[in-house]
């Protein structure tokens, strides 16, 4: 929700500035630093509303300090919405994503009336390389309107779009998790970590960062120390770690995972900690047991949308008959790795 003049002028200084703590660079950038009122203590100084506080000025310190009180109202109330819409915060969340069809590259229609993809959902995207899998999550990150070599369209919480969703460099519908997490900066992961959090202003920032690794070593199968170089993380390190960042710092509703079987990560445990931060997940996968994790599986092929399957009963009796299988594998490759020999696993 959107705050105006009137909310700024009204509140106090203690009650902005923990809600907003990024309020005091704007203070600070324009030398309106609190503590300089040297007739009032601290305490007096935080509890006065900002209206108040620009009455503790007089008319020659007004003049002498170019200080225009209506101007820092507006300036500060946009400043508060510009940097709240940067972070991700307010009221504007993304509860769904539609679908409405477009045509594949033959011009067909595709043959569905609308796809609803809903917070909390799993939607499994399987076709053959080439099939136009990255059309449709380009869609989707586009918020497309027709307007796309698809012609599909997208609506966000069943209604035409906030054009933030397409022009704004700093909203995001989509966060990608690619195959390939190659890193170059000269960083330990703390570090690393530690930049993300500061860059979206987390309260608490100690244990975010604690409880970013911990999740991304719970994926990993080998783990790795805050101090470690994240140039010498393995990929399926690299992968674990971006995936507990992208889950519990990203403020994209949308989380696209690439083939995350290839990652060499607890895949199930990845998806859990996706679910809780209510994020909308699409994988696209050759994975069976992946795409049988799904709520829903879309089926392209020739570049359009060609069936959306829901995740039967049986399919779900196959599911734990697969993961029982993967589990033995998994187990047989610990042993290799361990150098033991290989036994019967139960």
């Amino acid at each position: 929700m959107k705050i105006d003049e009137t909310d700024i002028k009204n509140r106090s200084i203690e009650e902005l500035t923990a809600d907003y703590p990024f309020i005091t660079s704007y203070f600070s950038d324009n030398n309106l630093d609190i503590e300089d009122k040297n007739h009032l203590s601290l305490e007096d100084k935080n509890h006065l509303s900002l209206e108040d506080y620009f009455r503790t000025f007089d008319e020659e310190e007004l003049e002498d300090n170019a200080i225009d009180v209506e101007l820092h109202y507006r300036q500060i109330a946009e400043f508060v919405n510009q940097m709240n819409a940067f972070l991700g915060q307010g009221e504007d969340k993304v509860k769904s994503v539609t679908i409405l069809p477009g045509t594949d590259k033959s011009g067909t229609p595709e043959n569905f009336e609308k796809m609803e993809i809903k917070q909390g959902e799993i939607i499994c995207i399987v076709g053959p390389t080439g099939s136009g899998k990255s059309r449709l999550l380009g869609d989707i990150e586009w918020v497309a309107q027709e307007d796309t070599p698809t012609k599909r369209t997208v609506l966000i919480n069943n209604d035409v779009p906030d054009r933030k969703w397409r022009f704004s460099t700093s909203d995001k519908l989509v966060a990608q998790i690619s195959q390939n997490m190659n890193f170059v900066m000269d960083l330990s992961v703390f570090e690393f970590v530690e930049l993300h959090a500061e860059s979206r202003m987390i309260k608490n920032r100690e244990v975010v960062i604690k409880r970013i690794i911990e999740e991304g070593n719970a994926l990993a199968g080998e783990k790795f120390s805050p101090d470690t170089p994240i140039t010498s993380l393995s990929g399926g390190q690299s992968r674990a770690l971006m995936i507990a960042d992208t889950a519990i710092l990203s403020k994209s509703p949308i989380i696209l995972i690439d083939e995350i079987e290839n990652a060499g990560i607890d895949r199930k445990q990845a998806l859990e900690l996706l679910l809780s931060e209510d994020k909308v997940v699409l994988m696209a996968t050759h994975d069976p047991i992946l795409a049988l994790m799904g709520d829903k599986r879309i089926v392209i092929k020739n570049g359009g949308i060609h069936k959306i399957i829901e995740t039967t009963e049986k399919e779900r009796e196959i599911l734990s008959t697969l993961e029982e299988m993967d589990r033995k594998v998994l187990a047989y490759r610990t042993a290799l790795r361990a150098g033991e020999v290989i036994t019967e696993i139960n």
